[in-house]
């Protein structure tokens, strides 16, 4: 029956069955189940006071914070839509986001206020703002009719060639990329789940989290991300699954006490966001932790690609296979066909949980598709068997010589110099061969490493075409609130060219 799969009975239901469980650890704070489904429904029956109808935008601006769940689980009983806002943003950008969704309503924590408030004035709208930790009277919430195809959340994308555009995933979205994610990486009921990742981020929704509301598991909330800390939480809260990004890991990996760490209640951690370098897999994987690649995007709400558990060994640095109820191919734009068997191509994803669409914008709707299939902008490859690797974003493949290149693959290689922490690579103008790589890289501290170093180990382990002609020596790499690398803002001068 239609709104069978609405995302505001989960909570009511788990806290129906284990009302006093709790659902999120916060600081030195507990929320049950029966808190949880509580305070959403009496932010619902505020919101429908306020005069907020279906279909609505409710922004929020926040760090992360258990009140933000129930702001998620009241939209989805009021059917209204919550826009999740990065607090990175400049108060320009976040008033384009605001104008964009025409918010009915914007709810802010205390130390966004004056932002958010600038933002508001920015984008001249005359919309209420609330304080998020404001605690809504107690009612029942409002009867209200709420569809499958309903959308739930509207998530703007990066935007990294040019405004960002908002992904309307609906509740039907939601719930089919819980069902395939559990498929493989399932939650269980007794795990304790780390959440470092943002939750303006739909990675810090459906990767893990709402899927622990759903199976009454206990999630551990952190308002950011301190490597320190979050190794220090798997020890004393026992963490048994978390995800995060490759940075994430790294940054654990490279923390003091990493090595000594307790890491034995860790049955699982998931990375998506970027193609993770193998020789750090293979660091988490000597202290024993299943480093589970997996893939998505925000388009496919988002989950796409996962490695089942027994293949984690031997398919080291693959994404795995597509996850119930998520079909994949690979699509070559030049020839305009699908491309069978073992083949390197455009990634393309359909099924129920690709996205319903931008937010008023049916040409970039229409220009994400072809025939039918969802484009990703990222090259992966498919093995023998049907497993999947991605390569690189396919904007960020340079071609040097004739030869395509790679730079997640020129970036693994150095990634396994121990005297390199990270390191970022880059296409540029090339007299000779067109186009060849700037490498950027982040020197271990102490380390005694030049750039004829950094290209003559490339060139012991890559083809010619693929090693960099240019280093840059950087103290960090710039990075996104999801800790991706910002290739666009990467500068410097050039350390030294090669020929």
């Amino acid at each position: 029956m239609s709104g069978d799969l609405r995302i505001g009975r989960w909570i009511d239901d788990r806290a129906r069955l284990t009302p006093e469980r709790v659902a999120i650890l916060f600081g030195g704070d507990s929320v049950t189940y029966a808190d949880m489904a509580a305070r959403s429904d009496a932010l619902a029956a505020e919101m429908v006071g306020r005069g907020l109808d279906s279909g609505d935008r409710v922004a929020v601006l926040s760090d992360n914070r258990p009140e933000y769940a129930d702001v998620l689980f009241a939209c989805a009983k009021a059917g209204l839509i919550m826009v999740p806002l990065n607090w990175r943003l400049t108060a320009p950008e976040l008033a384009f986001q605001l104008a964009d969704a025409d918010v009915s309503l914007f709810i802010v924590d205390g130390p966004r206020h004056e932002q958010a408030e600038e933002a508001v004035a920015a984008a001249g709208l005359d919309v209420a703002i609330r304080d998020l930790r404001q605690r809504a009277r107690p009612a029942v919430a409002p009867t209200v009719a709420v569809d499958d195809e309903d959308p739930l959340f509207l998530i703007y994308t990066s935007g990294t060639t040019g405004r960002p555009k908002g992904a309307l995933l609906t509740h039907a979205n939601t719930f089919w990329t819980n069902v395939a994610i559990d498929r493989v990486m399932d939650v269980t009921t007794f795990d304790t789940v780390l959440q470092v990742l943002p939750q303006f981020h739909i990675g810090g929704w459906n990767v893990q989290p709402l899927l622990a509301f759903w199976k009454g598991a206990t999630v551990v909330l952190e308002s950011g991300f301190d490597p320190r800390r979050a190794l220090g939480l798997i020890q004393s809260r026992r963490i048994t699954t978390m995800m995060g990004v490759p940075a994430t890991y790294l940054f654990m990996s490279e923390a003091d006490g990493f090595a000594d760490a307790d890491l034995g209640s860790l049955r699982m951690a998931v990375v998506g966001g970027a193609p993770m370098p193998e020789p750090l897999i293979t660091r988490w994987h000597e202290r024993g932790v299943e480093l589970v690649q997996g893939y998505g995007l925000t388009e496919a709400a988002p989950n796409v690609l996962g490695l089942p558990p027994e293949d984690v060994a031997r398919k080291i640095g693959y994404a795995g296979k597509p996850y119930p109820h998520v079909d994949v191919a690979l699509y070559d734009a030049d020839a305009g066909e699908f491309l069978e068997g073992p083949a390197l191509g455009e990634l393309v994803v359909r099924g129920p949980s690709v996205f319903a669409g931008y937010w008023h914008d049916p040409d970039a709707t229409r220009d994400a598709f072809v025939d039918g299939w969802l484009r990703t902008g990222d090259v992966a490859e498919r093995d023998d068997e049907g497993f999947y690797r991605i390569r690189d974003r396919v904007k960020d493949m340079y071609i040097s010589g004739g030869e395509n290149v790679y730079p997640a693959e020129v970036e693994s290689v150095l990634a396994e110099h121990p005297a390199v922490v990270e390191a970022a690579v880059v296409g540029v103008a090339h007299e000779r061969w067109g186009e060849t790589g700037r490498a950027f890289v982040v020197r271990r501290a102490g380390a005694d490493l030049d750039a004829e170093g950094v290209v003559a180990w490339c060139r012991q382990r890559l083809a010619t075409y693929k090693v960099p002609s240019q280093v840059v020596f950087v103290d960090h790499l710039p990075r996104s609130a999801m800790n991706k690398v910002l290739k666009r803002e990467l500068t410097g001068p050039v350390t030294e060219e090669f020929p």
